[in-house]
């Protein structure tokens, strides 16, 4: 199951020696890591990548789901809870797969001059990991992957279709010409931004599908070099991650 992973530590050698164990354990097959960082958070909020390394073809983990965690991490505010307010943007969450939830309960430990290990990875149990984290002090929390955006732009696209709907009927049946002209101008802007949310949907997909190819493609190529419950492990994960590749229903507009 593939699921973001943030382990707060004290100080910057435990962050950097778990850093490298969740190497290791990728390499026992214990777990695969996709991408990684380490992180701190400064005395003003913001959060610092101190050190990272991905399987993505980008070459940073700026335009990764660490990247975006990172940055969320550095825009809550220091006390550590948002009140249930949104703090980033819907994209930002979507592409970091995490929930606000998860978000505040970190944010509660990554007080200013701590140190962080953050990771997209797939795992199966957490027991190894754990084990390993806890034993350099770490504090760890994880989420399964999360998608937020897609529920939330099918609810907001079908409202808007809806209410386009809604004003087609009253276009028509005003005999007014000032006042249809009036509510054709509302439907067309309603339209404009249904059509924007379905593009900006697109694009986001597009970037989804771009690394669920990378993950998989590393997946593959470990698989090709092991054997025994290693290659099992990798196996299931390569399911998991097509099953999740498989494209979400699309919503149908309509523009008349």
């Amino acid at each position: 199951m593939e699921k973001m992973i943030v382990v707060v530590f004290d100080d910057e050698p435990k962050a950097r020696d778990a850093f490298r164990a969740l190497s290791q354990l990728d390499a026992a097959g214990d777990i695969s890591v996709y991408a990684e960082a380490v992180i701190r958070k400064n005395q003003n909020g913001s959060v610092t990548i101190e050190q990272s390394s991905n399987v993505f073809p980008m070459g940073t983990v700026e335009g990764t789901a660490i990247g975006a965690l990172v940055g969320l991490l550095g825009d809550m505010p220091v006390t550590g809870a948002a009140g249930g307010a949104m703090v980033g943007s819907l994209a930002d969450l979507d592409r970091a797969g995490v929930n606000m939830e998860f978000l505040e309960e970190v944010s509660s430990k990554l007080k200013p001059g701590k140190w962080a290990v953050v990771s997209d990875i797939s795992e199966e149990v957490s027991t190894s990991m754990d084990q390993q984290m806890k034993a350099f002090g770490g504090h760890v929390f994880r989420v399964p992957w999360q998608n937020v955006e897609d529920k939330q732009n099918a609810r907001e696209m079908a409202t808007l279709q809806t209410d386009i709907k809604k004003l087609e009927k009253e276009e028509k049946a005003e005999a007014r010409a000032e006042k249809r002209a009036e509510i054709h101008s509302k439907a067309e802007d309603l339209r404009d931004k249904l059509h924007n949310r379905l593009e900006q949907a697109k694009l986001r997909s597009e970037e989804r599908k771009k690394e669920f190819e990378a993950k998989l493609k590393y997946l593959e190529g470990k698989m090709a070099n092991t054997r025994g419950n290693v290659k099992t492990a990798i196996e299931s994960r390569v399911k998991d991650l097509r099953k999740k590749a498989e494209p979400t229903q699309k919503v149908e507009v309509q523009t008349t």
